[in-house]
């Protein structure tokens, strides 16, 4: 079986931004450079020729570069549990056309549609019951901002659960026009 997931990768200039905003939570899972990513869907485990046709479908997906910039923090909770921290990413209308493309390409493998809303963001935390107050963290990073940039390509990511956490292996590059 195969984890895999849909997503663009911040250039390396917005991913030091985020690095350098980490810290200041007790019990926080801080993500890596390797880690940080803007997920347009999340497939979860198919088999082998389920994701060969996600691929190969995935390569039809024609589109224009879009932009994105970061733009503040925030929160992703479970029945009043605060489990992820991310940054938010303020979108131009390439990306929101881009997702609904993506997520048009994988209902078309034979996928169940994706039934949460499009919020883009890259997670920088995750968070278990125990971590320390987000309030402090929440103040300083409110104010997050970038100047935009182009992204060039969308990834079909295979990710690798383990005891340190998920690693993710770039297993597919679709140059965007």
């Amino acid at each position: 079986m195969h984890r895999l997931f849909v997503a663009l990768r911040p250039p390396r200039p917005l991913r030091l931004q985020l690095l350098d905003l980490m810290g200041g939570v007790p019990g926080a899972r801080w993500q890596n450079d390797d880690q940080l990513h803007l997920t347009l869907r999340f497939i979860g485990e198919v088999d082998a020729p389920q994701a060969e046709d996600i691929a190969a479908a995935l390569s039809t997906v024609d589109h224009p570069r879009p932009d994105i910039a970061l733009s503040g923090v925030g929160t992703f909770d479970h029945k009043g549990h605060v489990h992820s921290l991310w940054a938010g990413i303020a979108a131009d209308d390439r990306l929101k056309t881009l997702h609904k493309r993506v997520e048009r390409v994988v209902t078309g493998c034979g996928l169940p549609p994706e039934p949460r809303a499009f919020t883009p963001h890259v997670t920088i935390a995750r968070l278990g019951r125990r971590a320390g107050s987000l309030d402090p963290f929440l103040a300083r990073a409110a104010g997050l901002a970038s100047d935009p940039v182009t992204l060039d390509a969308l990834f079909l990511f295979e990710s690798h659960l383990g005891s340190e956490g998920p690693t993710y292996d770039a297993i597919a590059r679709y140059p965007l026009r």
